[in-house]
């Protein structure tokens, strides 16, 4: 493919520092810019504008001097040759051979016009040459030029002459002495004030440097270091057919199967095991000891124990007697020994029985872990006094959670087909629906989806938008959400790459799609470049 730096009309040219050569294709793009006698190349993809590093160049220089490019390491090319220390236009052929595909373009190349050095004119010339030269007069504190002072003495001494003249009849010919001098005065300050006015012209009309700026019709200039630092990149727009979204408010859950809740049965005073309490955010594993409770005894249970332990014991000693009196019996061959063992067993009992009444007033409630997870939320402390049923941890799986949201009749819940959502952050979430209620909730239906692969900063009870696809096409074109940017006057603009570093704001018309993507509604036709990333950074540029 041949391609050349002409055919449509294009904008006026950018005013730069460094003479510059551009050409594009329908698979490559090229800026050449001359720093002294070597030309830098930045090679792109057309479509994309991802930077093409492994190419090779071969430059036709005027037509007659081929020179090879050679590679840099910051994925630049560069050209050397003679030529162009030379002025005027130069045309360049370039090969490039890549393994994205082969192609040839072709450019011209403007290069500066020598400056050519003058003597300096001699001091002569006309009379209001040389008065140019003359100095300033500072009054006080202003300085008056001094071709005003010379036309103020004039005037002054005109009228002073006429006045003295009026009575021999000779006003006419003294003021028009005055006058010529007036005028002659006069032209020359005029002269002077020119001057003056030029110089600053002329410093006024020093070339812009190659930095990004935006220009007097509205679009942007962007030299291609400066989009290689800022990432840009860009896609070829085309319509796409897929399914509507609608957005819905929905907050972070956890998942009930991954998630639960650690809570005391009967309440009393919080005490704190070996390890201690376990702090937000540790791991837990299934049967791990979080927390003692110990049991709060009204005074009345407290006397029925006590109680019940002496009459046990009292019960105890005289088992004690009893089979003391057996075994003695049993010895002089009077008494059997089963009888022996039956006192045995039942002064075991007896023993076991004040155990545990012992332990029911003193032994407090273990709090155990009931699945493997993080602690979401702990509200204890050591000695804090909990009531029953109060939640004391609760535990989730951070790779266990879901997303309710509520559905107030945009579409219908059972021809949900996808759904994605976005965190607070403008993190994407991919969703899997789970269900949605029968019942209604603050006149609304519930639905609810898993979270696929969620990020490790997600929290429970975080609000997130629901984008819900209810199965309806459409074809349009969709472009990501980050080539959306607010313009200066608030609307939805979209930065197209008209030239390799010229950008023009597009205003839209936008509709959600999903997470990460929108539906442009107008502004856009098929086939334009428009900017995916890096046009918030060219929204910036003043």
């Amino acid at each position: 493919m041949l391609t050349r730096c002409n055919g449509a009309p294009r904008p006026a040219a950018v005013t730069t520092g460094n003479p510059r050569v551009t050409a594009q294709s329908d698979a490559y793009e090229f800026v050449g810019v001359l720093r002294g006698d070597r030309l830098g190349i930045y090679l792109d993809r057309f479509a994309s504008n991802e930077p093409v590093t492994d190419a090779r160049i071969a430059v036709t220089v005027g037509g007659d001097e081929e020179v090879q490019a050679e590679a840099a390491a910051d994925g630049t090319y560069t050209v050397a040759s003679p030529k162009f220390a030379g002025e005027g236009p130069l045309e360049l052929i370039f090969a490039v051979t890549a393994p994205g595909g082969d192609d040839l373009l072709i450019g011209t190349l403007q290069l500066p016009a020598k400056a050519v050095a003058t003597a300096p004119a001699p001091a002569r010339g006309t009379p209001l040459q040389v008065l140019q030269n003359t100095p300033s007069v500072r009054l006080g504190n202003i300085e008056v030029a001094m071709p005003y002072v010379i036309a103020g003495v004039a005037l002054a001494l005109g009228f002073l002459l006429g006045l003295v003249a009026r009575s021999r009849r000779k006003l006419v010919p003294v003021a028009g002495m005055a006058l010529v001098v007036l005028v002659v005065s006069t032209a020359y300050a005029f002269a002077h004030e020119g001057h003056d006015h030029g110089a600053e012209t002329a410093k006024a009309a020093l070339p812009a440097g190659d930095t990004p700026r935006r220009l007097p019709d509205g679009t942007v200039f962007v030299p291609k270091p400066s989009q290689r630092l800022l990432n840009v990149r860009t896609t070829l727009t085309k319509p796409e057919e897929a399914q509507k979204a609608v957005s819905l408010i929905g907050r972070v859950i956890a998942d009930p199967n991954r998630s639960g809740l650690v809570q005391s049965i009967n309440g009393g005073r919080i005490i704190a095991p070996e390890t201690g309490l376990p702090r937000l955010g540790q791991a837990v594993r299934k049967g791990d000891v979080l927390a003692l409770v110990e049991q709060a005894l009204p005074q009345a249970d407290r006397t029925t124990l006590s109680e019940r332990v002496g009459e046990i014991e009292q019960e105890i000693a005289i088992a004690e007697t009893k089979l003391k009196r057996v075994r003695q019996l049993s010895d002089r061959g009077v008494a059997p020994p089963s009888q022996v063992t039956d006192v045995e067993i039942e002064l075991e009992g007896l023993r076991r029985r004040r155990e545990i009444v012992r332990q029911t007033r003193i032994e407090p409630e273990v709090l155990l872990a009931p699945i493997d997870g993080t602690i979401a939320a702990a509200r204890i402390v050591a000695g804090q006094v909990v009531a029953s049923q109060d939640v004391i941890f609760q535990i989730v799986d951070p790779k266990g959670l879901w997303v309710e949201a509520l559905v107030y009749g945009e579409i219908d819940p059972a021809k949900v087909t996808g759904a994605s959502a976005t965190a607070v952050d403008g993190t994407p979430l991919k969703l899997a629906f789970q269900g949605f209620s029968k019942a209604m909730q603050q006149q609304a239906t519930v639905v609810q989806f898993a979270i696929e692969n969620p990020p490790g900063n997600l929290s429970v009870g975080s609000p997130v938008t629901v984008f819900a696809q209810n199965g309806v096409s459409i074809r349009d074109i969709i472009m990501p959400r980050d080539a959306v940017v607010r313009g200066a006057n608030g609307e939805a603009v979209v930065w197209r790459h008209t030239d390799p570093e010229r950008f023009e704001a597009r205003p839209v018309r936008t509709e959600p799609f999903d997470a990460t993507r929108l539906v442009i509604r107008a502004g856009v036709a098929e086939g334009e470049r428009i900017v995916i990333r890096g046009s918030e950074l060219i929204n910036q540029i003043r």
